[in-house]
């Protein structure tokens, strides 16, 4: 019976200390996150003028691992552009939008081996993303008629809800607790907004769609669900 409970309980107790070791050394990390920060926006439209506007986004991670991410997002602000004195167009706008995505992630971590090369180990947080989503746009201040071009006028819409294909590329720098786990992110990206209409500036003219593009830096806050790894994350 003692032979019987040593070759149970050994294995067990070797289980145990294996699976606290690698705790130790950096395999686990938290698979969700909350995530805020803001953006510089830039709307390329009908506008001939491009101006810089500012928002905030505030988002949900599910970190499937951890570099592979997938993500929902609300983006709040403004988005504007034109000149309604300088331009032969006249036209001139601000967009009060609200948007809402999805995203999914994909970090070099995950496809690359880090672990024997500084050099691969600085890139392994470098992140391609895309994915789907829609913009509700509230027109507020807008010109349509040219003061230079007598007559000229551009029609559109004041309100409006379009699709849109975020496409992001950035870096997020991992900050380590005692664990070696990821307690917090920094997130450093550049993202372009497709918009599949012409009413993000709200004219509708010529035949390309709407698009906006944003620098953005926002922070991201581990919340729990700690799972592990197969490979060494902190080195």
């Amino acid at each position: 019976m003692n032979n019987f409970i040593k070759r149970i309980l050994l294995p067990f107790a070797l289980f145990l200390i294996v699976g606290t070791a690698k705790a130790q050394i950096g395999y686990d990390y938290a698979q969700y996150d909350l995530g805020l920060g803001l953006d510089i926006n830039k709307v390329y439209g009908d506008a001939q003028t491009v101006v810089s506007s500012k928002s905030a986004h505030f988002n949900f991670n599910y970190n499937a691992g951890p570099y592979i991410n997938y993500i929902i997002e609300v983006q709040t602000g403004v988005l504007q552009g034109g000149d309604s004195l300088k331009t032969t167009t006249g036209r001139q706008f601000k967009n009060d939008f609200t948007a809402v995505m999805f995203r999914g992630q994909l970090q070099m971590g995950e496809i690359i081996d880090y672990a024997e090369s500084p050099f691969a180990n600085a890139f392994k947080n470098l992140y391609v993303s895309s994915g789907v989503g829609f913009v509700v746009n509230h027109i507020t201040d807008i010109n349509r008629a040219s003061i230079k071009t007598p007559g000229f006028y551009t029609p559109g819409e004041l309100n409006s809800n379009q699709i849109l294909i975020p496409a992001r590329i950035g870096y997020e720098f991992k900050v380590f607790n005692s664990y070696n786990e990821p307690s917090f992110k920094i997130d450093l990206g550049y993202q372009y907004n497709f918009v599949l209409g012409d009413s993000l500036d709200g004219f509708t003219a010529g035949n390309q769609k709407d698009a906006y593009s944003q620098y953005s830096i926002g922070i991201k806050l581990a919340i729990g669900g700690v799972t592990s790894y197969r490979k060494q994350i902190h080195y």
